[in-house]
């Protein structure tokens, strides 16, 4: 069994401390898409502690993962001043133009989130080498081995997201161009990934 630390527990706490509320949120607004997405982040709990349990993630992980969170729950549910910049109809963070018609709330999210899900996946390949008593060192193919699989996992958040669109009414989902944006801004935070895991590996040796 995976014994927490003091400082997971602090994640843990903190991460519940805006989950409940967000499905309260949710619930009560009536924006089910988000009950939905809320049940998927508990669903993914249990494949991160797994992971947590065998690889022991850094603190930071841990942190930027709960942070993510946080921001995904935010971006839905938090509606930002009329004055804000902001694209469709629903007034959300989600749908801020950070720079106008340039950069929305949503895709650096994304970029975020795919930075981190390389970083994360770099961690249990290396783990996984050394395991086994071999050394790895970030070279170019297991880089774009780390990038793939951030890729992958953000199409599968794609899939997440068609199945909102297929079971609640009313998402802000976005259409086929969102979506592809969605893409291009998770390819852009796995590339941003692999140059900091292989910058960081350069500046310690």
């Amino acid at each position: 069994m995976l014994k927490l630390l003091r400082n997971e527990k602090t994640i843990i706490a903190f991460t519940l401390l805006y989950i409940l509320p967000a499905l309260w949120r949710s619930l009560s607004g009536g924006k089910m898409e988000f009950v939905l997405y809320v049940a998927v982040m508990g669903i993914l709990l249990v494949p991160i502690l797994i992971l947590h349990h065998r690889v022991r993630l850094p603190p930071a992980a841990l942190w930027a993962l709960s942070l993510w969170g946080l921001a995904h729950m935010c971006g839905g549910l938090v509606e930002v001043p009329s004055s804000w910049p902001t694209a469709g109809e629903s007034p959300v963070l989600y749908n801020w133009w950070i720079i106008p018609e340039k950069l929305k709330f949503d895709q650096a999210v994304h970029a975020f989130g795919f930075a981190l899900t390389t970083w994360i996946c770099w961690q249990a390949l290396q783990w996984g080498f050394e395991s086994n008593g071999v050394a790895i060192r970030p070279t170019f193919g297991l880089l774009v081995l780390c990038g793939a699989a951030g890729m992958g996992f953000g199409a599968l958040n794609e899939v997440v997201e068609f199945v909102a669109t297929l079971t609640v009414p009313e998402t802000n989902v976005g259409g086929y161009i969102n979506t592809g944006w969605d893409l291009v801004s998770n390819l852009v935070g796995c590339l941003i990934g692999c140059v900091l895991i292989w910058g960081f590996s350069r500046s310690e040796t």
